[in-house]
Order: C-alpha cells, then structure tokens, then sequence
C-alpha cells in the first residue's frame, strides 16, 4: 500500500515544521498549489530513489547531476526527514524535467534560434509529477520527455564512448541543442542543418534525399526556426530589397542600364524610390525554384544560378537564405503524388519562364537547425566549423570547460551577429496556404 499522506495534513506540516538549512518554520511558505502539496504528500523513500537514479544518468544525456540536487536528494532519502526529503525531490524533479524536456541553456545564450520551444510549464510539470507519484512511473516521466530522434541517440552514444574533453562539450552543447527542438518533426519534413551546409528529406521516417545548401554569410546569418511548406514556385520573380539596392542593384541600374536589362532587371521609380524586379529565368538571383514556406523571417530555400559554389567546402554566402543544390530534383520527389505534375511537366514550365505556383498536396514542415556535431550516414559523428560562433554561449551555460580547442572549429565571434534575415529572398508572389 502506498505511503501518502492526506492533503490538508501535508500542508500543515509544511506551515509547522522547521525548515530546510534551520529555517525557522515562519519562512516555510504553504504549497504553491494543490498539486503541488499532493506532490510533497506522495513521496516515498523509494520513490525519491527512484529519482536519485534518474538524476545520477543525466551525466549520459551531457547534463550534470549536481545541478539537480543529487547529494542533497541522496542525504534527504538517508536521514528519513519525510519533509525535507519531499521537499528536495519536488524541487530536484521540477529542474531535471524542465532541462529534458526544453533544454538548459537560457534563452539569452541560444543566438539566432526562434525555433518554439517544447511545453515545459509547471502546470503541465505539475501534472506528470503527480501522476508520476500516483503510478510509480516517475523514471518514466522523466525520460519520455528527451528527444525521440535516431540523432540525438548516437550524440549520447558518442558521448558515452568519448574521452577528449573539447570532442565531449561540443557533443553536450548539441545534446541540448536538442532537446531545443520540436519533439515531433514530423514523418514527412525538411531538416537543413546550418554548419554542415546540408539538408535532408525524411519521407517516411526515412531519408529520401541529402543535398548541399548555402546558407547566410557571418554578417547575415541564417538563423533557426521551424515552418511548413506550402508549395513550389516556378520560376519566381525576385523583388529586390531596399538594402540590396542601396548595395549594388541601384547603381547597375543608374550606370549600366542596358546591362541591368539584359540580366533581367526592371524597375520604376515611386516618390524618389527606385523599385527593382528581376523577371524569371536562369539567371534570376533566385534561380528556377523557390520553396513556399511562409514565416515572419523571410527565409526560403531556392535555387540559384551560381550553382559552382555548390563545391566549396564552406558554403557561407548568402543573406540569409537557403540556397539549395538540385532543387528542381527535389521538386520532382515532392510532386511526384500531385496528378499532372511529373519531372517533364515541370521541365516544360521552367523552360517557359512563366511564373506557376504549385500547392502541395500536404503542408511540409521545414526545420532550420545549428549542429556542430552530427552522426554521419556511416554512423560515425561528424564535428563541423561553429561557422556564427554559437557554441561557446551554450558551453558556458552548461558548465562545460573551454579547452580552447573550439578555436580550430571556429574563429568568429561568440556574440550574436547583426541579423539582416532574408534579405536576398523577397518575392512577388505571396505565401498562400497549401
């Protein structure tokens, strides 16, 4: 029979007895609610235990033990204080199930990442805890609240298995990097991965294409979120920024008219403002295909006609953009379920140059993400360049030593750069809904 006691007996222990560390009992403060009095009610010896376990393997997720008072739980459990025990473990499982399931690293230290956070309020850590106690599934509480990802797996398979310090705080930095992360990507979806200048297609669950990307130079970086796709555009029309005018566009059009003509270029003057669009076709700055993904960052992935940088190794040069490598093969596996639109259908409109909007059946979601070490697809962990200098901040929030090895990886600022997001990616046609 379970241990517990009543309610209201639980909240006048809490009112009467001495407090922790020789608090007279005037400083203990009553429950903060109803669940949470239940909560300090219903902890046994063995289910503080329990606990103590849980927290003892957060070592393997890349978290430390003792930031989750293991020495102190493990004191409480030894002297049969029913109060202080109840008191530490509540404590203890509130911040281990908050760092499961959105992270530890505070939101100051992750730069550029506008990806929405997993639920991790107390009401809803409120409630697995109590149901937790009531079933005795408190391990279970805790652990289904990682991440469910083959990724995040063999990170914590790598860092079982490491012993080089720096190759062990950049698996930790991306251990929680994940833990960031939506904890449903979606069976259908599309994961780029910034530093590794690549993305993947998952239909299915499984991997149905890899390609290189191009991703935003240090001084406009690509920064992270999640959003759907809701369809191709063929060859898309590329209203040029104000800034992009003011930088270059603007001065071909003054100087070298017939030049910016020839590349596509037009424009009309509104106020004093000289506007610029570059019509479809090849040469446009957003190639032959733009990805529909509507988000308040105006960050797409397209094509691009200087598709030669495609062989460098460090591919960093958009404003924020994703530049994506065999896009109209990508298009082809995505339409392929939508009747009329096989691979020579879309040929035949690209070869027209008339810009065509195509919906796509499903909306598709889209991750932007920032690893710096990932497995690789013959299983072994690859370390990438910390290209926007992010890993130090969440290093430092983790507690994780600075050996100074980064500096191989990374040469640029920890700091967050100035973000001028999608500046090279405005387009004519809106974003619809699929």
């Amino acid at each position: 029979m379970k241990r517990s006691l009543p309610l209201a007996f639980a909240a006048l222990l809490l009112a009467t007895q001495p407090g922790l560390a020789g608090q007279p009992a005037a400083m203990v403060a009553p429950p903060a609610s109803p669940d949470m009095a239940v909560a300090l009610a219903s902890w046994t010896p063995a289910s503080a235990a329990g606990l103590l376990q849980v927290i003892e393997a957060a070592a393997a997720e890349g978290l430390d033990p003792a930031d989750y008072k293991a020495a102190e739980l493990s004191a409480a459990i030894a002297s049969g204080d029913f109060l202080g025990l109840s008191s530490v473990a509540t404590s203890a499982y509130f911040a281990l199930s908050r760092d499961y399931a959105r992270g530890r690293t505070p939101a100051a230290a992750r730069h550029g990442w506008y990806v929405t956070a997993p639920r991790a309020d107390d009401a809803f850590l409120q409630a697995r805890l109590s149901d937790a106690l009531a079933n005795g599934t408190v391990r279970r509480s805790l652990e289904t609240l990682l991440p469910d990802h083959d990724d995040y797996r063999a990170l914590r398979a790598a860092l079982a298995t490491t012993a080089d310090a720096d190759a062990r705080a950049t698996l930790r930095v991306n251990l929680d990097r994940w833990r960031w992360m939506p904890r449903l990507l979606g069976p259908d979806h599309i994961l780029v991965n910034v530093p590794a200048f690549e993305m993947r297609l998952v239909q299915g669950g499984a991997v149905a294409a890899r390609k290189r990307v191009i991703v935003g130079k240090v001084k406009t970086p690509t920064i992270q979120f999640s959003s759907v796709m809701t369809g191709i555009v063929l060859n898309p029309p590329w209203v040029v920024p104000q800034s992009i005018i003011a930088e270059s566009v603007g001065s071909l059009v003054r100087n070298r008219p017939s030049t910016a003509r020839a590349r596509g270029y037009t424009w009309t003057y509104t106020g004093g403002r000289l506007n610029v669009t570059q019509m479809p076709g090849p040469g446009n700055s957003l190639g032959q295909v733009k990805f529909d993904m509507p988000n308040r960052h105006a960050i797409f992935m397209h094509d691009t006609p200087s598709k030669a940088l495609f062989d460098r190794d460090v591919r960093a040069f958009s404003h924020g953009c994703i530049r994506t490598q065999g896009i109209v093969d990508l298009s082809a596996i995505l339409l392929e379920t939508v009747p009329g639109w096989d691979r020579a259908r879309i040929d035949s409109v690209l070869a027209e140059r008339k810009t065509t909007r195509v919906p796509l059946p499903q909306q598709l979601p889209v991750h932007i993400a920032y690893f710096t070490a990932t497995p690789g697809e013959s299983g072994d962990i690859l370390f990438h360049r910390d290209l926007y200098g992010r890993d130090r901040p969440v290093r430092d929030a983790l507690g994780a030593p600075d050996t100074g090895e980064s500096a191989r990886s990374s040469t640029m600022s920890a700091q967050a750069p100035t973000i001028v997001a999608g500046s090279e990616c405005q387009a004519a046609m809106p974003n619809l809904p699929a």
